[in-house]
């Protein structure tokens, strides 16, 4: 058995990205963009600090793909804050409706990824992918 977990791991990441980069282009969202539209639709409203924190990117980066997704009608934000970073971020209806076809491509996309296993395998690959994030976080000094 190969076990190369680190190839396997960037290999099913590409896989990810490249089905998934497509299926959010067809929606009009850029690379990292429907992370933070899903993040919305779970959290709600949110300072753009909270979301570079949660996905652990550099606060410019977040600061960047709010600003696309701004322009293209899927968030506002504050317009009384004094830096666009200070002010709330919420989704607009676009977004809502973008975000929300995002997750019924990513549910596709777990089922496709995930055939032939069974509900007690996808539940263990869960564990694993979850404890193996820690693993990491953990040894690294960032909190799981």
């Amino acid at each position: 058995m190969e076990r190369r977990f680190h190839m396997k791991i960037f290999r099913l990441f590409h896989a990810q990205r490249s089905e998934l980069r497509r299926e959010g282009a067809a929606l009009g969202l850029g690379a990292g963009q429907p992370k933070l539209l899903s993040y919305l639709t779970a959290h709600g409203s949110c300072m753009q600090k909270e979301l570079a924190d949660y996905f652990e990117v550099d606060p410019a980066a977040i600061s960047r793909m709010l600003s696309a997704l701004e322009r293209g009608g899927f968030i506002t934000r504050d317009a009384g804050a004094p830096r666009k970073r200070c002010g709330l971020v919420e989704l607009t209806d676009k977004g809502r409706q973008a975000a929300q076809d995002w997750a019924e491509c990513c549910e596709r996309f777990d089922e496709r990824l995930l055939r032939g296993f069974s509900t007690a395998e996808r539940e263990q690959f869960a564990d694993f992918l979850g404890r193996a994030y820690r693993n990491l976080r953990n040894e690294g000094g960032g909190e799981g």
